[in-house]
C-alpha cells in the first residue's frame, strides 16, 4: 500500500483500489458484504454456499468434506479455516491475510493466527461482551442512549416475576429478553402466567434477564462505525419483522427497507443523534468498527428506544452498503477496513455525517428473507437461481437474467434474488431459502407486507419443488432453533 496519511474520500478510495494485502471475508455466504469486493481489491469470499453456482468471480467455496453438524455460525467458518482447499488457496494466493467474520469465537481466531493472518475485528472476548443484551442496557445508559423502561432480574418464576414487575412500575404486560441469541428465538411476550409458562425453560434459570415493559413500536435499525476520527452514522432503516409469510418466528427478523422518508425527520435526526452517542461510547469501552443499533419507535410518543446492539456485521448491511450515499462516497464498511488497516487518515466525519443525513443520498429498497414457514420437512428439488427476475403485469414471475450485482435491478418490476437452499438440501420450518432485493418498498405505509411484496414472496416460493423423505429417512437432526446464517 502506498506511504503517508490519507486525507479525504478520494485518497481513502484511491487506497483501496490499489490494496495489495488479502482481505477475506468468510462465511456461510457473501450475502452480508455482497459488492465489497469491487471497492477493495484483493477482497475475496470464502463461503460454505455457493449462491451462484460458480460463476461468481471473487466467490470460492471448496468442496464439501466430512464435518460435523454445525450448530451456528461459527463453526461454518471454524470448518472452512481448516478445510484443505481452503488452506491451499489462502497460501497459494500469498501476503499476510486478513479476515472479516459476520460471528466468530475464539476458536476462529486461533485459526486464523494458524494461518499467519490477523482478525480485523475487535477481539471475540469484547464482541461477546457486548452483545450481552444486558450489558447494551447499560452501555447505552452511560451514553444516554435510553432503553424501554426495564429492569435487570433473574426470574425464578411467575409470581417472582410479577413481583420485580411492580416493584419496577413497568406493568405485568412484558418482554422479556435473555442475555443472547437473535430476537425470533429469545424474546418473550408475557402477559399471563400461561404465557409464562410456555416459555418457562427458557426464562428461569438463564440468569439476569431483560424485563420491558411492552410498548406499541415499530422495529428500525442502523448501522454505524466507530473509527478513531468519531463515529460514522448510516441511514435509519425499517425492519420487517416476524411476518409469517417470511419467517416461523414470532418477532423474528426477516428483511428490511430503506428509504428516505421511512420516518419523520425529527425521528431520523434523534436516531442518528443517539446512535454517533452510543458509538462513541462504544470506543470509550474499547470497541471500535462496525456495529449495528435496534430501535424501536413508539407509534403513539414517537419516542425512540434502544432494542439491541449487534457489534458486527448484520443481514442488514447489504442494504447499507449499497445506499445512494455509499456509491457517492464509499461503502460504510470500506471504513471499518480502513480503520483496522493501521493506516493513518484523517477524516471530516461531522461533515460525512451531515452528507449521509441528507435525503436526496438515500435511495429507496427493500429486501426480504424467504424462509420455509411450514411445519414440514423434505429434500428440495429445484429452487430459483440466482439472478434477476421481472414480474409481469399478472402477478406472475419469471428469471430474466443471471447477475451478481443488486444494482443491475432496473426498476420495481425486477428483484434481485439470492439462493441460499441448493437442490439436494432439507426443507424443513425456518431454512433459508432465499434473499430477495427491490428497489421501492415491501410494506405499506402502515408497516404491514404490501401485495407486491407478497406476489413475489408466493412466486419464489411457488417455484420451490421438493420430494418428500424415503420412507426408511427420519430427516434431518435440526437444532431448536435452527440459527440463521446472516
Amino acid at each position: 500500500m502506498p506511504s503517508g496519511a490519507l486525507n479525504n474520500i478520494s485518497e481513502i478510495r484511491r487506497h483501496f483500489h490499489r490494496n495489495e494485502d488479502p482481505v477475506y471475508f468468510v462465511s456461510a455466504t457473501n450475502f452480508n458484504l455482497l459488492g465489497l469486493d469491487e471497492w477493495c481489491k484483493n477482497f475475496k469470499y470464502i463461503c460454505y454456499i455457493d449462491c451462484y453456482g460458480g460463476k461468481h468471480p471473487n466467490v470460492f467455496c471448496p468442496s464439501e468434506q466430512p464435518h460435523a453438524e454445525f450448530q451456528s455460525i461459527e463453526d461454518i467458518n471454524n470448518y472452512l479455516l481448516q478445510h484443505k482447499e481452503v488452506v491451499e488457496w489462502i497460501k497459494r494466493r500469498g501476503g499476510k491475510p486478513k479476515f472479516v467474520f459476520l460471528m466468530f469465537d475464539e476458536e476462529t481466531e486461533r485459526l486464523a493466527k494458524e494461518l499467519g493472518g490477523e482478525v480485523w475485528f475487535p477481539s471475540a472476548k469484547l464482541r461477546q461482551s457486548m452483545d450481552n443484551k444486558i450489558e447494551t442496557v447499560r452501555i447505552g445508559n452511560k451514553a444516554g442512549v435510553p432503553s424501554v423502561p426495564n429492569v435487570l432480574a433473574e426470574v425464578k418464576d411467575y409470581e417472582d416475576l410479577k413481583k420485580t414487575c411492580e416493584k419496577a412500575g413497568i406493568g405485568h404486560d412484558v418482554v422479556l429478553q435473555s442475555a443472547f441469541g437473535d430476537s425470533g428465538h429469545t424474546t418473550f411476550f408475557i402477559n399471563s402466567e400461561a404465557d409464562f409458562r410456555r416459555h418457562e425453560h427458557e426464562i428461569v434459570g438463564e440468569g439476569e434477564i431483560k424485563i420491558m415493559k411492552r410498548i406499541d413500536c415499530r422495529g428500525s435499525a442502523i448501522e454505524a462505525c466507530a473509527t478513531k476520527e468519531g463515529t460514522i452514522v448510516g441511514p435509519l432503516m425499517t425492519e420487517l419483522v416476524g411476518f409469517k409469510e417470511l419467517t416461523p418466528y414470532r418477532g423474528g427478523w426477516c428483511g428490511n427497507e430503506i428509504f428516505s422518508t421511512a420516518f419523520p425527520p425529527k425521528t431520523r435526526e434523534r436516531a442518528r443523534e443517539l446512535t454517533f452517542k452510543f458509538g462513541e461510547q462504544l470506543r470509550k469501552e474499547g470497541y471500535r468498527g462496525y456495529f449495528e443499533l435496534d430501535f424501536l419507535i413508539d407509534k403513539k410518543t414517537g419516542d425512540i428506544w434502544l432494542g439491541e446492539l449487534n457489534p458486527r456485521i448484520t443481514g442488514a448491511s447489504s442494504m447499507t452498503n449499497h445506499a445512494a450515499f455509499a456509491h457517492a462516497d464509499a461503502p460504510l464498511f470500506l471504513f471499518h477496513l480502513l480503520e483496522f488497516s493501521k493506516k493513518k487518515f484523517k477524516l471530516d466525519v461531522a461533515e460525512l455525517n451531515d452528507r449521509w443525513a441528507d435525503p436526496k443520498m438515500i435511495d429507496s429498497w427493500s429486501q426480504m428473507v424467504i424462509k420455509h414457514t411450514d411445519d414440514s420437512v423434505d429434500i428440495a428439488t429445484e429452487v430459483p437461481e440466482t439472478g434477476i427476475y421481472r414480474m409481469a403485469e399478472d402477478g406472475s414471475v419469471q428469471f430474466d437474467r443471471f447477475d451478481y450485482h443488486r444494482r443491475a435491478v432496473e426498476s420495481e418490476q425486477e428483484a434481485f434474488f439470492l439462493r441460499i437452499l441448493q437442490p439436494g438440501d432439507y426443507r424443513y420450518e425456518g431454512a433459508d431459502i432465499g434473499i430477495l432485493v427491490t428497489r421501492g418498498r415491501s410494506m405499506t405505509p402502515g408497516f404491514q407486507l404490501n401485495d407486491r411484496g407478497k406476489r413475489w414472496i408466493d412466486a419464489i416460493k411457488s417455484n420451490v419443488k421438493a420430494r418428500p423423505l424415503p420412507m426408511q429417512e427420519a430427516g434431518p437432526v435440526v437444532s431448536d432453533p435452527a440459527f440463521k446464517i446472516m
